[in-house]
């Protein structure tokens, strides 16, 4: 039909080490997920919900964390000003970057879309990790440029959408994840008493 819009594919990691209105990390988690349904993104597939140490290490209590495939079509932006939108609603304050938080909501992905443009993706991947830690991007860069170092994002994402390729090395999720040091992997840890709600029928 003339003048609709597409439906993307959307990826996004969630995560949460403090309390929040909706309670524990794992009942935050929980209420994120219903809200993306809530707001207009429908929920495909959601991962089981893992246990993470802090970063950097001692920093905080361990996070919950999970992956969800859901579809859309809204603008890359409009999905993120919606998480932005579910994070304040449960307590996210920015005021630290990688510091302890009640909902944290990355979009890792929305389809194949590159955002701003493949140079700049690329650059803000390859930054090394001392300049992760205090250069922030002003813009939306996708796919989110620290996808491929995360193991907290890519154990659960691998359990929801494995043959997603990223559109600019070509390297799928699960190849991403398994690329990862051991050591980096076992960290994430199934979380046996989260309270996860069955997938959807596809």
């Amino acid at each position: 039909m003339v003048g609709q819009k597409s439906v993307n594919p959307v990826l996004i990691a969630l995560g949460a080490n403090l309390p929040s209105k909706a309670g524990p990390p794992e009942q935050t988690l929980r209420a994120a997920l219903d809200a993306l349904g809530a707001w207009g993104l429908r929920v495909l597939v959601e991962s089981p919900f893992y246990r993470t140490p802090c970063f950097p290490s001692g920093a905080g209590p361990d996070y919950v964390n999970a992956a969800a495939l859901a579809e859309s079509a809204l603008r890359p932006d409009e999905i993120l000003a919606l998480l932005h939108r579910i994070e304040a609603d449960h307590g996210r304050e920015r005021v630290q970057r990688w510091g302890m938080r009640t909902l944290d909501l990355d979009l890792v992905a929305c389809g194949q879309t590159v955002l701003p443009d493949p140079g700049t993706q690329t650059r803000w991947r390859d930054l090394p990790l001392e300049a992760q830690m205090q250069d922030t991007p002003d813009r939306l860069i996708l796919p989110h440029p620290r996808l491929q170092d995360r193991a907290f994002v890519l154990v659960p994402l691998a359990d929801v959408a494995p043959d997603w390729s990223h559109p600019l090395t070509g390297q799928s999720v699960r190849q991403m994840r398994d690329a990862l040091p051991n050591a980096l992997r076992d960290e994430v840890t199934p979380c046996e008493w989260a309270l996860v709600k069955p997938f959807d029928d596809l």
